[in-house]
């Protein structure tokens, strides 16, 4: 579809190797690597050969380009402050439960036992993950259809609005319901988000843009945390606070009852106001422009999203057969699982699939553009589907499981505890992983995180044990710090990969459906840990053996290809 974007790490200053060469119509000059002078004469008779291959054979650069002027500069930095705090907000949506759905669990469902109920904590994980699938397809769709800026804005809204109302609901269905509507936003940020910023910034130091979006959702997380500790610790203060703004005392008392946990609800509402700075400040990608003038955006179909709505129905039918409101035997179940993930990849590919037909027919151009993208769309969802199924099935559900090793009567705020460390640990790891894939290459990088992480789970669970005491270890801290930060690794690694599998033109479709189809994944996995802890005896077991899906990402991501060195297409 376009020509690839080659960044050669040079100025473009100096004593050049050979005179400018015009190829695929841009002025361009060889590259200033002493070493590439004796091989210049054969590789320039292949370029002016094959001009179409140039860009990708021939390691050129383009004649410096006019700087950006100061007003696109600031263009440039708003959108960059935008997306990390939509980020950010997309870290505390996803923190919001776990940190939560405990305590509203026992208000929602107060006459079940603690078994059901944690089988309505799982399934809203589930509904949530499905949610977020299907937004990363649907927000990413609208993203290369009418703009990145205005679908973000539109996301960012249903995430934030959605988030606040489950501070109202009474029914664990209800919870269900408003968390899936609300993940179908955070969903489609995040793809939003990357693709933007990833298009304005090219070439602009990309390893430390998606350090930042791993960071900033960490952040977001974290701040979950220090919310509820601090709201917990000082909840007399709060309630006067709210006295003053002219709540009555029930009404305080309702929001900030067991744990406060409507009251985080609300607040989950705040990311709302991020709108009216991205509609000010934020401009369009002149990527996605170019590919609006050339009429390709075009070729995206309203009646397509019919596959999407098929495949999220199938996937909360697949998570209604594994829930606890129908008696299907596990055979049952798993056979309709089968069936239901192949069609829901066809209804969320369904999309990409019409796209990439109409633009070949319309363009005249070959099948194999077409292949490749679906290639990669296929390779991107399994390497985030290991990647969110270890998160989901085991660092998140860290907090949960701490809460039992502290003995009955405790008051020490273990929960918190352990989301702010897991949260501190994802931050820092996170911010570096990029960087570390911009030295070691994108494949070595993903193998060595899934070997780390797979130790970081299996260490964190193996090695606590009860506190008799009463005290918190010191190396509890420390290994839910490592399994925090090596678990969410890859949320650094897949904005800087993910996007250069893609061209311009279906990049945030597709990595919305590679990093969110793995949600999907992670859903299904979930729900079977119910299962493992009946085989494997404790839920730490059970969690350790569902990380070994670290093994998988170890051998997929050798049939994936190596990114490293090249720019956006």
């Amino acid at each position: 579809m376009e020509k690839e974007e080659v960044e050669t790490g040079v100025s473009g200053r100096g004593k050049s190797c050979g005179r400018p060469l015009r190829v695929a119509g841009q002025i361009c000059q060889p590259v200033q690597d002493p070493g590439f002078r004796k091989d210049y004469p054969s590789l320039l008779r292949r370029a002016l050969n094959n001009p179409r291959r140039a860009t990708r054979s021939f390691p050129l650069m383009s004649t410096p380009a006019t700087p950006a002027s100061p007003a696109a500069q600031r263009g440039y930095i708003a959108a960059l402050v935008a997306a990390f705090l939509g980020w950010l907000f997309d870290g505390f949506e996803m923190g919001l439960f776990p940190l939560i759905g405990k305590p509203a669990l026992q208000d929602l469902l107060p006459n079940e036992s603690a078994l059901v109920q944690g089988q309505w904590f799982t399934v809203i994980i589930a509904v949530f993950l499905v949610g977020a699938a299907t937004g990363g397809v649907l927000f990413g769709w609208l993203g290369d259809k009418l703009g990145r800026v205005k679908a973000m804005t539109l996301a960012i809204f249903t995430f934030a609005i959605f988030t606040g109302l489950c501070a109202f609901v009474t029914e664990a269905w209800q919870f269900a319901g408003l968390r899936f509507i609300a993940s179908l936003g955070m969903g489609g940020e995040w793809s939003l988000g990357v693709a933007l910023v990833n298009e304005l910034w090219a070439g602009r130091n990309r390893a430390w843009i998606a350090g930042l979006i791993g960071a900033a959702s960490n952040i977001g997380f974290l701040l979950t945390g220090i919310l509820s500790l601090k709201l917990n610790a000082s909840i007399e203060s709060v309630t006067g606070m709210l006295g003053s703004l002219g709540l009555s005392q029930s009404t305080a008392d309702y929001l900030l009852h067991n744990r406060a946990w409507r009251f985080i609800a609300v607040s989950g509402a705040l990311p709302a106001l991020i709108n009216f700075f991205i509609l000010v400040f934020v401009p369009e990608s002149h990527k996605w422009e170019e590919e609006k003038k050339s009429g390709k955006t075009s070729h995206w179909a309203t009646w397509d999203l019919m596959g999407v709505l098929l495949a999220a129905s199938v996937a909360l039918v697949i998570i209604y057969v594994w829930s606890p409101m129908t008696t299907l035997g596990a055979p049952v179940a798993a056979l309709i699982t089968v069936a239901g993930l192949a069609i829901a990849m066809w209804g969320y590919l369904h999309p990409v699939r019409q796209y990439m037909s109409r633009f070949a027919a319309s363009e005249k151009t070959d099948s194999g553009e077409h292949k490749a993208v679906l290639r990669h769309l296929l390779i991107g969802a399994g390497l985030a589907s290991v990647a969110l199924l270890g998160t989901w099935g085991s660092a998140q559900q860290a907090a949960k499981w701490a809460s039992g090793l502290l003995p009955k009567g405790s008051t020490l705020p273990i929960i918190e505890y352990t989301v702010i460390a897991t949260a501190l640990g994802a931050i820092l790891i996170s911010l570096i992983t990029p960087l570390v894939a911009d030295k070691l290459g994108r494949r070595f990088t993903y193998t060595l995180l899934c070997l780390l992480s797979l130790s970081g789970a299996v260490a964190f669970f193996q090695t606590n044990h009860p506190f008799a005491d009463g005290n918190i270890t010191n190396w509890f801290f420390i290994s839910a710090f490592l399994l925090g930060g090596l678990t969410a690794s890859f949320y650094g690694f897949f904005p800087l990969y993910f996007p250069e599998l893609f061209p311009t033109s279906v990049r945030a479709t597709g990595q919305g459906f590679c990093f969110n189809f793995g949600r999907l994944i992670a859903a299904i996995g979930s729900l079977q840990l119910a299962n493992l802890v009946k085989l494997f005896g404790t839920d730490a077991n059970a969690y350790s053996i569902l990380s070994c899906i670290y093994l998988v990402g170890m051998v997929l991501i050798w049939f994936a290809p190596e990114t490293k060195g090249r720019g956006l297409k």
